[in-house]
């Protein structure tokens, strides 16, 4: 028995990927009268209720959340969106401008036509299908596979192991001491998590830095973006396209916005550890560099504060003082092992980081390590472009801000029409948060007071 012929379509442009990328590139699209599909494997913007933890909240204030003909319009823009409010805000986007989005539509393979142009092939709800476009928008983000060490199976059977994409909630795991690996945004805000709960954490730490929530009586997010930071091209920073390799800063907007302060943590009886070296049975052992880490991201966290400090005199800024961090701990010596099972840790949650995974693109836009080579989202191969990927344009590029931006220019690269509508972060941070400068929020509470 034979399958069913795939059934095949037309179209001037396919967007592989129904998140807010492609969402904002088919907005474009659309109202441009450009013939095009949108090709989600889930559901729109799935993944913000898929891989996020309960209690997440996103890390940049809630007037950076534009997308273009959709921007966030409720009582309070300096605030931070839950997981659930990202959800509901991004819910209608879709629909409110028609957008052809096939859901549920997984794309296969990409291949280049005889002659020019692009061949989609995907499974849809119906089956099998083939798309044939002159130009194809890969939207598909860069965090496709989670990271697990692969020596992670070497670890005792007893130990739970997940990743943060599958983390939810401090109840999800098993009673006992919980060992996060990774100490980025994801690391440090599920280390925060668990503390809070009240259960007993160490955290491995990477080498992510970290950033005051608020000062001079504003969201640090606000002024970096009022000082042009967003806008900044990647190729204009220093060491150029390496800064693509990043860590993100740790910071959270839970409660209304703080620091993610460790050391303060650490007081409070989370065991804090260098970077972890390898591991077997319910043996870790870890490098020499937690006091180092430590160090370093308050070194990032200083500088940018003294940054802003520059900034507000000189442009002259009526903003209240700053209150200079000071550590309140700092560790005897750099632990080098941990004995699981001593410790009563009985899970283990991995953060540290995705791989992506292209190799349904059989174009050759790559480079060695299996990344897209462009120019803000423009491949070398005409009609091929890429979207949603962190650093891809600016540092805001991974942000809701950034995309609108680069969504607006790949599809002025499609039509042919000038980019222009969307504003830079630095103007809108200046409409929508202006002040007045007032004192930042009191800290949260710790981790001894929540308990009780």
């Amino acid at each position: 028995m034979t399958s069913a012929a795939p059934a095949r379509h037309r179209t001037s442009v396919v967007v592989v990927g129904g998140g807010q990328a492609g969402l904002s590139t088919s907005w474009h699209l659309v109202r441009d009268g450009v013939d095009h599909v949108v090709l989600e494997a889930g559901t729109a913007a799935h993944e913000w209720a898929d891989t996020r933890w309960d209690s997440f909240t996103l890390v940049t204030p809630n007037w950076q959340c534009r997308l273009p003909g959709w921007a966030y319009d409720g009582p309070d823009p300096d605030g931070f969106m839950t997981r659930d409010e990202v959800v509901a805000w991004l819910a209608g986007y879709a629909g409110s401008f028609g957008a052809p989005l096939r859901e549920r539509t997984t794309v296969t393979a990409l291949t280049e036509r005889e002659g020019g142009g692009f061949v989609v092939d995907a499974v849809g709800p119906e089956g099998p299908e083939t798309w044939e476009a002159d130009h194809v928008v890969v939207a598909t983000g860069g965090y496709h596979h989670p990271i697990v060490p692969p020596w992670a199976p070497a670890l005792d059977a007893s130990i739970t192991q997940v990743h943060s994409a599958d983390y939810r909630n401090a109840t999800a795991l098993p009673e006992g001491g919980v060992l996060v690996v990774g100490s980025g945004q994801s690391g440090a805000q599920i280390a925060e998590d668990l503390h809070l709960e009240g259960r007993q954490v160490h955290l491995a730490l990477g080498d992510a830095p970290r950033v005051a929530r608020f000062h001079r009586g504003r969201d640090v997010m606000t002024w970096l973006a009022e000082m042009g930071l967003y806008d900044t091209a990647v190729a204009q920073y220093p060491g150029g396209v390496a800064a693509r390799e990043k860590t993100n800063h740790y910071v959270t907007g839970r409660d209304g916005g703080r620091d993610i302060d460790l050391r303060r943590f650490a007081a409070e009886g989370m065991g804090l550890y260098g970077m972890l070296a390898g591991g077997s049975g319910t043996t870790l052992t870890f490098l020499p560099t937690l006091t180092a880490a430590l160090d370093d991201a308050d070194a990032v966290y200083t500088s940018i504060c003294r940054d802003i400090d520059r900034f507000i005199e000189r442009e002259g800024i009526d903003a209240p003082p700053g209150t200079p961090y000071e550590p309140g701990w700092t560790p005897e010596a750099d632990p080098l092992e941990l004995d699981l099972a001593a410790a009563g840790v009985t899970s283990v949650v991995w953060a540290i980081g995705y791989r992506p995974d292209y190799r349904w693109v059989r174009v050759g836009v790559f480079d060695g390590t299996g990344r897209p080579t462009h120019t803000r989202g423009v491949t070398g191969v005409p009609g091929l472009y890429f979207l949603g990927l962190p650093w891809l344009h600016t540092w805001g590029s991974g942000r809701f801000l950034g995309i609108a931006a680069d969504a607006e220019h790949v599809a002025g690269c499609i039509t042919g029409r000038p980019t222009h509508d969307t504003l830079p972060a630095a103007e809108l941070a200046r409409r929508v948060s202006p002040g007045p400068y007032a004192a930042a929020p009191s800290t949260a509470p710790s981790a001894a007071t929540t308990r009780a």
